[in-house]
C-alpha cells in the first residue's frame, strides 16, 4: 500500500468485530484498507459490545500479522457512548488509524485524542460525519490535526435530521456536498456514503459516480464485491491517464518553447486543466 493510496483510499471495507471468519477474509477483494467494526455491526447491547472486544483484539492482530501492507483501521463507538472507554482496549500502535463514529464538534476530537493518550496511543483519526451538528461544524472538525480521513454518513444523518432516505439520494445532497467540500478546503480526504443494496451492482455505480463527481476519495464498502466496483469508480482509467500524460507533455514542450497559452486536443490549456492532470498521475500507480 503507498502512501498516496493510503492518503486517498478509494475502499474502505468493512467487517463486523465479533466475525474473526470474516476479518480473516477482507484482505481477499484487495480493498486500500479495512475496518474492524465494533459500532454499527454489533449489536449495540452491552453484553453484545463487551463480547466483539476480545474478538475483534485478536482478529486485528493476526490480520496484521497476516497482511502487513494491508491498513488496518478500527471503528469504535461514538465518544459520548457508554462503550466508548472500553472499545480503547481494541486498539494497538500497529493499526492505520482509529475510526470515530458521529463526531459532532472540535471538543470531541480533542476527547478522543485525550483518551487515546492515557492508553499510550497517538492514532490518526478517521472522523464520521453523520449527524447534523458533525455536517454543520464539519470545516472546523476537519481542521483539527489529528483527523487524517473522513467519511458522511447518510442513514444516521437523515435519522438524525428526522427525514427519510429515498432511492435517489436528494435529502442528503447538501450534507454530501458541505463535507466534500470541507474535506477539500481542510486536505482531508473523504470517503463517500454506504450503498445498503448490496447486489445491486448498477446503483452502487451510479452512486459512486455521483460521490465521485462531488469530489470524495472513495468508497465506504460493506461486501467485498463492492471494493473493485469503487476501484473502477474512483481510479484513473487508462485513458484518463494517457490523457494526463500527454497534456502534461505537450506542457512541458510549450515551456520550453517560450508559449505561455496553448491548446490542446482543440481546447485551451489553464492552470486547472494542468493540475487535474497531475492530480490524476498522483493518485495512480505511474
Amino acid at each position: 500500500m503507498t502512501a498516496t493510496r493510503l492518503s486517498r483510499p478509494r475502499s474502505l471495507l468493512f467487517a463486523p468485530g465479533n466475525r474473526a471468519d470474516l476479518v480473516a477474509k477482507l484482505p481477499r477483494s484487495a480493498p486500500d484498507a479495512v475496518v474492524i467494526d465494533l459500532e454499527d455491526a454489533i449489536l449495540g447491547t452491552p453484553d453484545a459490545k463487551e463480547a466483539a472486544r476480545p474478538v475483534a483484539r485478536d482478529a486485528a492482530r493476526e490480520l496484521i500479522a497476516a497482511a502487513p501492507h494491508l491498513p488496518v483501521f478500527v471503528r469504535v463507538n461514538a465518544v459520548h457512548s457508554p462503550y466508548f472507554a472500553e472499545d480503547l482496549t481494541v486498539l494497538t500502535p500497529e493499526l492505520a488509524g482509529v475510526i470515530i463514529p458521529k463526531v459532532e464538534s472540535v471538543a470531541d476530537v480533542r476527547e478522543v485524542v485525550n483518551a487515546l493518550a492515557t492508553h499510550g496511543l497517538s492514532l490518526p483519526l478517521l472522523a464520521g460525519l453523520e449527524t447534523g451538528a458533525g455536517v454543520w461544524n464539519a470545516h472546523d472538525i476537519l481542521r483539527e490535526g489529528a483527523v487524517r480521513w473522513t467519511y458522511f454518513g447518510a442513514e444516521d444523518y437523515t435519522t438524525d435530521l428526522g427525514g427519510r432516505r429515498t432511492p435517489g439520494g436528494l435529502e442528503v445532497l447538501y450534507a454530501r456536498s458541505q463535507v466534500a467540500l470541507a474535506a477539500r478546503l481542510t486536505g482531508v480526504a473523504a470517503l463517500d456514503i454506504v450503498v445498503p443494496r448490496l447486489n445491486d451492482e448498477p446503483a452502487f455505480r451510479e452512486d459512486a459516480a455521483l460521490g465521485r463527481a462531488l469530489g470524495y476519495a472513495g468508497k465506504l464498502c460493506i461486501h467485498p464485491a463492492q471494493v473493485a466496483l469503487a476501484h473502477d469508480l474512483f481510479g484513473a482509467t487508462e485513458a484518463e491517464k494517457t490523457r494526463a500524460r500527454a497534456l502534461l507533455a505537450a506542457a512541458h514542450d510549450a515551456s520550453l518553447s517560450g508559449h505561455g497559452a496553448f491548446a490542446f486536443e482543440g481546447q485551451m490549456v489553464d492552470e486547472p486543466m494542468l493540475a487535474a492532470a497531475r492530480a490524476i498521475l498522483a493518485g495512480s500507480d505511474t
